[in-house]
């Protein structure tokens, strides 16, 4: 008879095998437990965090915490053969990246609470080549705050094109420029090891990393993955970028 290990180690393999991208290990333990209900979290996490260190030849890990059968290693490897961003289709009937620019300014002020005031832009607002945020939001004092604390810009770049998100983590950097904190919102349906990378740069970078469901506009369920963290911008661009939506900002 199989012991409990036994028995979680073979779900865990039929879990992986059912999953050719892979499962996150918050992923495989949630799965875990909804199959053995009854058996002790401690012995889940213990039986499966090494996973791959135990079985090498059948399992490894593309990016942090992914766990991934090796016999899908090349289906899922990324194409050597250069393809045009450009001719990759985004899905028709999708929503469009705009519908999700003012869920996500609400999610600042309400939800994260990093802003005051967030307002929908995206366009060429700013004109030139460095952009312009689809969000761009800012933090001030309240009148009831004891201390007071200086004026903050927060600005978000949306993708909901998954080919897209090197693009897109540039875009996010070159706003550093003149925001204390810049966020990058893709979709959570995206390759997992694009988003573990996506992770670790913006982790090294102080960009914030939001994941949420690119199909539902009313309903995008916002996760934070990474929080931004504050730095100090170049305040000749602050001032050049703010004057332009004061009145929208309430300035």
């Amino acid at each position: 008879m199989a012991t409990k290990k036994e028995r979680i180690t073979e779900k865990a393999f039929e879990l992986l095998e059912a999953n050719s991208p892979g499962l996150q290990y918050s992923e495989l333990v949630a799965q875990l437990h909804v199959a053995f209900p009854d058996d002790p979290h401690g012995t889940i996490t213990g039986t499966i965090w090494n996973l791959d260190a135990r079985f090498p030849e059948l399992v490894y890990k593309p990016s942090r915490g992914l766990f991934r059968l090796t016999k899908y290693r090349e289906a899922t490897a990324p194409s050597q053969v250069a393809v045009p961003l450009a001719t990759t289709p985004i899905p028709s009937g999708a929503p469009r990246e705009a519908s999700f620019y003012e869920p996500f300014a609400d999610y600042l002020v309400n939800d994260l609470e990093e802003c005051t005031k967030a307002v929908a832009l995206g366009g060429n607002r700013f004109g030139g080549k460095w952009g312009t945020p689809d969000v761009f939001g800012i933090f001030r004092s309240r009148e009831s705050d004891i201390v007071k604390t200086p004026l903050e810009v927060i600005v978000a770049e949306i993708k909901t094109d998954t080919s897209q998100l090197i693009t897109a983590f540039g875009q996010s950097c070159a706003y550093k420029l003149f925001s204390h904190r810049s966020y990058l919102v893709v979709p959570r349906e995206a390759q997992p090891e694009d988003i573990g990378r996506l992770d670790s740069l913006c982790t090294i970078f102080g960009i914030g990393l939001i994941l949420f469901d690119a199909t539902q506009p009313d309903n995008p369920a916002f996760q934070i993955r990474v929080r931004a963290a504050k730095h100090e911008p170049d305040a000749f661009y602050v001032n050049q970028n703010v004057k332009l939506i004061a009145d929208q900002l309430g300035l």
